[in-house]
């Protein structure tokens, strides 16, 4: 049985959003993948913690849905177990009027994981060309356009090189990009939007918002096929992950993440002869005591 699906899903070529499976589980069934997900906790707590050590490079985590992929739960079971000191998690929700004051991705470049930490962006810069695209409107917030009408093919392509241009300068800078696209299906977001009408508990997860962005299903799909044909990088790929099945969803990111780590070649900082020596003079001290 193959176990392994980090390289079932990254995008290479073109890529077409009616064409990707958002039930696949491969042949798994929910009890193993959440025995198998608790086995890969234990490989990136220890990854995590040899990339703190190593303090030379970075991770940064691009995670983009639909409302009730499960992005939230996502972070929450995957990275559960790493040391918190290592690990920082930004969600952006609308920009406030400082960051409206800023370039596009200003607060996103200052989020940044620092060299040895793991970061991660709950939605990110690609809300520029996802609800905004969507909704060009919101970009006149920005105070530089003077109209919808300058959001033409020529700006847009402008926005995607900006953030190809972005992405690669932190690969070449130390930082490995690895953006994971949560693909659920429409039914399973009513499914799951009901869950959260019917279920007290959830209920303060449902906006009445989420209704009429819903209705813009074909738009967002649009917009989300473009974003990753147009940025879908050797230096920071797509991931395109079937999210039907939150458990199969998790060992899948999980799965992506921990080869990301260990393609980093991250080893524990080597001691001097002269810090060695002091080691073994702290230790006879200490066991003299």
């Amino acid at each position: 049985m193959d176990l392994n699906f980090s390289d079932n899903f990254i995008v290479k070529g073109k890529f077409s959003i009616k064409k990707a499976n958002t039930e696949y589980s491969g042949k798994l069934d929910k009890e193993e993948g959440k025995k198998m997900l608790e086995k890969e906790k234990d490989k990136l707590r220890a990854l995590q913690e040899k990339l703190y050590a190593d303090s030379g490079k970075s991770l940064l985590i691009v995670i983009q849905a639909m409302d009730a992929a499960g992005k939230d739960s996502l972070i929450e079971h995957v990275f559960g177990g790493v040391n918190p000191q290592g690990c920082v998690v930004h969600s952006f929700k609308a920009p406030s009027p400082k960051e409206y004051s800023h370039d596009f991705l200003w607060r996103h470049y200052i989020a940044l994981p620092e060299k040895g930490k793991i970061g991660i962006f709950n939605r990110s810069h690609y809300e520029s060309v996802l609800v905004c695209k969507v909704h060009p409107e919101y970009n006149l917030s920005e105070k530089t356009w003077d109209s919808v009408d300058d959001f033409d093919a020529t700006f847009w392509k402008n926005r995607y090189e900006s953030i190809r241009n972005f992405e690669k300068h932190l690969s070449e800078n130390g930082t490995t990009v690895v953006k994971i696209f949560l693909n659920v299906s429409q039914k399973e977001q009513k499914k799951r939007f009901l869950d959260r009408i019917n279920e007290p508990d959830k209920n303060w997860k449902f906006s009445s918002g989420d209704l009429p962005e819903r209705a813009l299903w074909d738009q967002y799909m649009k917009a989300y096929e473009e974003a990753i044909n147009e940025t879908s990088k050797d230096c920071a790929p797509w991931f395109v992950l079937p999210a039907d099945h939150k458990w199969f969803t998790r060992i899948a990111a999980i799965q992506i993440i921990i080869d990301a780590l260990e393609k980093m070649n991250l080893k524990f900082p080597t001691l001097s002869e002269k810090e060695t020596a002091a080691l073994a003079d702290a230790k006879k001290h200490l066991e003299s005591e």
